[in-house]
């Protein structure tokens, strides 16, 4: 029996891990959680730089053709959600760090689960909003809406991101409930998560 192996069987005894997983396959999750949510800040830049750009540009064609683009990212979006929140879950049940256990992974939850429903229920309408109004100043005809309130979306996205980054990196030790004590009276605390299993 490995040393990894053994270890998984004592997290499991000890009630801290609900799905073991092997190291390499920790990794991996980890790693493709990592890189859905740097994705997912990555198309909010793209979505605020698009937007912003009416303020910036002169040249009404680039303006128009920035916004016909928008609607493209409403599916990145999605996906880049879905999965860091899949990955989210799966490193939650696989490492000592739990999903409801510490406050800071609730949060990063939370905020995963809201900035997902807002982009599949407030965000698409404006985007295919600025999509039509894009077609109308490349015909050369005057916006009917005022688009100004699409900036506010990628903003508050990439903020709570950032602050979900920030949580990942300090990871406070506050707990939403203390380990159950083991079978028997024994009293015995499931062991606090360590550096070697983080949900980032």
């Amino acid at each position: 029996m490995t040393r990894s192996t053994r270890a998984a069987q004592s997290r499991r005894a000890a009630g801290t891990v609900r799905w073991p997983l092997g190291r390499r396959a920790r990794q991996g999750v980890l790693v493709a959680h990592v890189a859905a949510a740097g994705a997912w800040l990555g198309i909010d830049v793209v979505l605020g730089l698009l937007v912003f750009a009416d303020a910036v540009v002169e040249d009404p064609d680039l303006v128009a053709a920035g916004y016909r683009v928008l609607p493209l990212l409403f599916w990145p979006l999605i996906v880049a959600g879905g999965l860091a929140l899949l990955t989210g879950l799966v490193l939650g049940m696989a490492t000592p760090w739990g999903v409801v256990r510490h406050w800071w992974v609730a949060i990063k939850l939370g905020i995963t689960v809201l900035l997902l429903t807002l982009v599949a229920l407030a965000l698409r309408p404006g985007l295919d909003e600025a999509a039509a109004q894009g077609r109308r100043v490349a015909a050369g005809l005057p916006p009917t809406r005022d688009l100004g309130s699409l900036a506010f979306p990628p903003l508050v996205s990439a903020t709570l991101l950032l602050v979900a980054v920030t949580l990942s990196v300090v990871k406070p030790r506050a707990r939403i409930r203390s380990g159950r004590p083991a079978r028997g009276g024994s009293g015995v605390q499931p062991a606090q998560p360590g550096r070697t299993s983080p949900l980032s």
